[in-house]
């Protein structure tokens, strides 16, 4: 095996493409962004902050960064290297740039959330090609299963 393989199988289905999960982050870091994200609002976001500079390839964590940032410029930010982050993650886990990351897969949502994220910032700054083809990318990877918010 190529040292950018996986030896993870890709679930064939029947009824459409191969569906991929993301690998699980580590125990301690699901953890970290739990406590993180309980913490009072006004510390909030430094915790979770905290959380992506431990963990810097947590894809939720960033997503969650994203959703906590200061202004649309920081979100956005955020977002964009949740997602592309996401996508090496992705490859790591045997995906070959088509088939499905399904919302359903909780391993999956960091990078949905991200790219979601991403959508909605970057029609916010008026990047209506980049929201458009995030749309598009949402719906290719789960049709109908990412939800406006979660």
């Amino acid at each position: 095996m190529s040292a950018g393989e996986s030896s993870r199988p890709v679930n064939l289905s029947a009824s459409g493409p191969p569906a991929t999960v993301i690998d699980r982050e580590p125990a301690e870091a699901l953890d970290a962004l739990r406590a993180a994200l309980s913490e009072p609002s006004v510390e909030r976001r430094e915790a979770v902050s905290a959380v992506v500079a431990r963990w810097p390839r947590y894809l939720d964590a960033w997503a969650r960064l994203g959703d906590l940032a200061r202004d649309d410029v920081e979100a956005y930010a955020c977002y964009r290297v949740g997602y592309h982050r996401g996508l090496d993650r992705l490859r790591g886990s045997g995906w070959r740039g088509s088939g499905y990351v399904r919302w359903a897969d909780e391993d999956n949502r960091g990078f949905l959330r991200c790219l979601r994220g991403l959508g909605r910032t970057a029609a916010t700054l008026g990047e209506a090609d980049e929201a458009a083809r995030c749309a598009q990318f949402l719906d290719q990877l789960d049709p109908g299963g990412v939800p406006a918010q979660g």
